[in-house]
């Protein structure tokens, strides 16, 4: 029974893992970065998780946090998506922001799937000074 039950369990996080669909996460990535675009910081917070959502509270504390710690996703010059992948059950997309500068900038995006489908669950600014595209 016990086996039973950790086959039923793996085969249904092997079926969500297919399901992951990384072109369903950048979506929501655009999104959120056409919000930026628009100074619509409280449509931008609609595409973060529950828990960021909490933990910013409103719209003008998310605002601050993207302005004033990355000026290049409230304002980028252009996006390219790289690898997607998945690592302990967490999503991660990769993507590569020219800022209007020119400056190159690496992110992973933390997505996390919800009830209301993909959301951004924390981004992380990587290294890209040995980055070659």
């Amino acid at each position: 029974m016990r086996a039973a039950l950790i086959g039923v369990l793996m085969g249904a996080i092997a079926a969500f893992s297919a399901m992951a669909n990384p072109k369903d996460m950048q979506a929501v990535i655009d999104r959120q970065l056409s919000a930026f675009l628009e100074d619509d910081f409280t449509k931008a917070m609609g595409f973060a998780s529950p828990a960021l959502k909490r933990y910013f509270g409103t719209p003008e504390n998310f605002q601050r946090m993207v302005t004033q710690g990355y000026p290049m996703v409230w304002r980028p010059g252009t996006v390219d998506y790289l690898e997607h992948r998945e690592e302990g059950g967490i999503h991660w997309q990769r993507v590569l922001i020219k800022d209007q500068q020119g400056r190159r900038h690496l992110l992973d995006y933390r997505m996390l799937m919800t009830a209301d489908g993909w959301r951004i669950n924390g981004v992380q600014i990587l290294d890209a000074a040995d980055f070659s595209a």
